[in-house]
């Protein structure tokens, strides 16, 4: 099992930036596996430019891989997120993750963007951001999105960065299944679905010919960890008021108590079949850090 801890990236008030370098420096040292950020770009919740911070966040360790998920593929050029993901690769030495997905229908209107033709527009995407990432030159030829050039800059990893698909629709796991590195259940997703997602995503693999042993699944926790379980649902129902404007969803699509129910909730995953949690605490980050490293077991 591996774990991912997000950085404070996204909140219903500004966020201190040196709390984002320390925080990546203590889950460095603690024993995380990677780092993590969302991608919001019109968002009524303040939220930092995804591979903007992951660089900040590169710049203040050394071994911590560097990831977002999800970036809304169809909203952004493909050359564009090869370019800044080889650039954030090459920076941090080869710590470098990517998760895309599709998004919501609405995202699409405020970019001017067609909802038509979006799971082609995603399909061809990736394949062109894989050919760039990977060829002296590209010559690729889609329905969408043509380019005969070269980008010089490429990424550490060999033969490019882990590609982590979201998405919770099976036509979305089927696509992780063929064409990603790894899938990741959202924070907005309960246990119930992620646990309904997984033997379909399983039996895609076997499907496509994918060996589930290099293929990773992983889920992320919105998460409040306090000796007091009160204070900590107290804290998380305020999170999910300020920025998904609905508490509610606490009881299904977050978690929040004591650290040593935190550490029985993640096997709880573990047994659904994550191999890869990402913890996501929605406020005291180092705190929690520290916390969750000790419920886990982390090695230092």
């Amino acid at each position: 099992m591996k774990f991912g801890f997000v950085l404070p990236c996204r909140s219903w008030e500004p966020i201190d930036v040196e709390s984002v370098g320390r925080t990546a420096e203590l889950a460095e040292r603690l024993g995380f596996d990677d780092l993590w950020v969302t991608s919001n770009t019109l968002d009524d919740s303040f939220s930092f430019e995804a591979i903007t911070v992951l660089s900040y966040a590169a710049a203040r360790t050394t071994r911590i891989r560097l990831g977002v998920s999800v970036i809304v593929l169809p909203l952004h050029h493909p050359v564009h997120v090869a370019h800044q993901v080889a650039t954030l690769d090459y920076l941090s030495g080869g710590r470098a993750l990517l998760g895309v997905g599709l998004g919501r229908a609405p995202h699409y209107a405020d970019f001017q963007v067609p909802l038509e033709h979006r799971v082609r527009r995603f399909t061809e995407g990736v394949e062109l951001i894989k050919a760039l990432w990977t060829r002296p030159q590209t010559k690729y030829h889609g329905r969408i999105f043509q380019v005969e050039a070269g980008m010089a800059i490429k990424p550490v990893q060999k033969p490019h960065p882990p590609l982590w698909f979201g998405g919770g629709h099976p036509d979305a796991l089927r696509r992780a299944a063929r064409m990603a590195d790894g899938w990741m259940g959202a924070g907005g997703q309960s246990k119930a679905d992620f646990q309904k997602a997984v033997p379909l995503l399983r039996q895609s693999l076997e499907e496509a010919g994918r060996n589930p042993a290099s293929f990773t699944i992983s889920k992320r926790v919105f998460m409040a960890i306090h000796a007091n379980p009160e204070v900590a649902r107290e804290e998380a129902l305020r999170w999910f008021a300020g920025v998904y404007h609905n508490p509610a969803m606490l009881e299904t699509h977050g978690f929040y108590g004591t650290p040593s129910q935190a550490a029985e909730y993640v096997r709880e995953l573990e047994a659904l079949g994550a191999d890869h949690v990402l913890l996501n605490p929605i406020a005291r980050y180092e705190e929690q850090a520290l916390a969750l490293a000790d419920a886990l077991h982390l090695p230092r």
